[in-house]
């Protein structure tokens, strides 16, 4: 029995929130993927491109429940979406035209479309603290729990109860929708091909036919839409605010270079190791191991190897180790 208390507990600290996180961090993760992929630079952007359809997410969610308009036990959120997509695809299409397109004519290097993309990060986070400000944004309603604690506890007759927030299980679902309707789009239909066929060789495409303008614009929807329902499902889940966004890019980056950057499927796996990563290393485990050890030998420690505020430590830590001997990342090409 107290094997199955610190299962629960397990699952509670560790393996849910990590599905949820991880989620979260893939999709992200393949944003930054698409872009480097296809358009050959890093997006530093993505973390504020984040924030800023999660801003627009919100105001329509906002306005929807004004209206009574409600998705019942799932979040609102999930109706306002394809709105906040619309409104970001808009923005980052508009950026191109002006910024990016210039650069992409001069044949500009990658490490200048980086910086620029830096320039584009400050604007991007500027207008959302002007949109919709800089404190703490809860936009999240329906059901709070998709299975209730005290249920659980009755069921089963165990001391720790399972709780699983509705976010927690929202995330998983969306972004295992959102995955298998990306790679389809990429290996089924004949714009993907495109895109696919121009990430491996530029020039070959275009002597091809393919028209580097419709894939340069379709790769920045789909950023839009990944960015977009990432960033809503780390509000849903956590709340909003437009600084942690940008604290975002590093363990988005992070899960994008350990799988591979340019691999989506390495994107997806990346999100999932540094997700589980941080929450295993910050995690007091004193609640898990009380149910495993007698309470003379656990003492006053928390058994956590590191503060939860040193979770981006973690990103960063694991970063640097892959960058040094497998900077490929899992699934990366030669």
């Amino acid at each position: 029995m107290d094997i199955l208390n610190a299962l629960v507990a397990f699952s509670n600290y560790i393996l849910v929130p990590g599905l949820a996180y991880g989620s979260q961090l893939a999709l992200g993760a393949l944003g930054v993927t698409l872009v480097f992929g296809v358009l050959r630079f890093s997006n530093f952007a993505h973390g504020d491109t984040m924030a800023f359809g999660t801003a627009f997410v919100i105001l329509f969610t906002w306005w929807f429940q004004s209206m009574g308009i409600t998705a019942g036990p799932l979040p609102t959120a999930l109706l306002a979406l394809p709105f906040g997509i619309a409104v970001t695809a808009a923005m980052l299409l508009a950026t191109d035209r002006v910024v990016y397109r210039f650069y992409r004519q001069q044949r500009a290097k990658p490490i200048i479309l980086v910086i620029v993309s830096a320039g584009v990060m400050f604007v991007m986070n500027g207008l959302v603290r002007m949109i919709i400000g800089t404190s703490d944004k809860v936009f999240t309603d329906g059901a709070r729990m998709a299975l209730n604690p005290a249920d659980f506890k009755e069921w089963t007759g165990l001391a720790e109860p399972l709780a699983i927030k509705t976010t927690a299980v929202v995330s998983v679902v969306v972004a295992l929708i959102s995955v298998a309707l990306l790679f389809w789009f990429l290996q089924k239909t004949r714009t993907g091909k495109s895109m696919r066929a121009y990430s491996d060789n530029e020039d070959l495409a275009l002597l091809s036919g393919i028209n580097p303008d419709k894939v340069v614009a379709v790769t920045w929807i789909i950023a839009a839409a990944l960015a977009t329902i990432a960033g809503t499902l780390y509000g849903l889940d956590k709340s909003f605010r437009v600084f942690v966004y940008f604290g975002l890019l590093l363990p988005i980056f992070a899960s994008a270079i350990v799988g591979g950057l340019g691999s989506p499927l390495g994107a997806i796996i990346g999100g999932y190791v540094i997700a589980f990563s941080e929450l295993i290393v910050t995690n007091a485990w004193k609640k898990v191991a009380g149910y495993l050890a007698p309470d003379s030998w656990l003492g006053d420690g928390l058994y956590q190897a590191l503060s939860t505020d040193y979770k981006v430590a973690v990103s960063f830590v694991i970063l640097i180790i892959v960058l040094l001997f497998k900077p490929t990342g899992i699934f990366g090409a030669k």
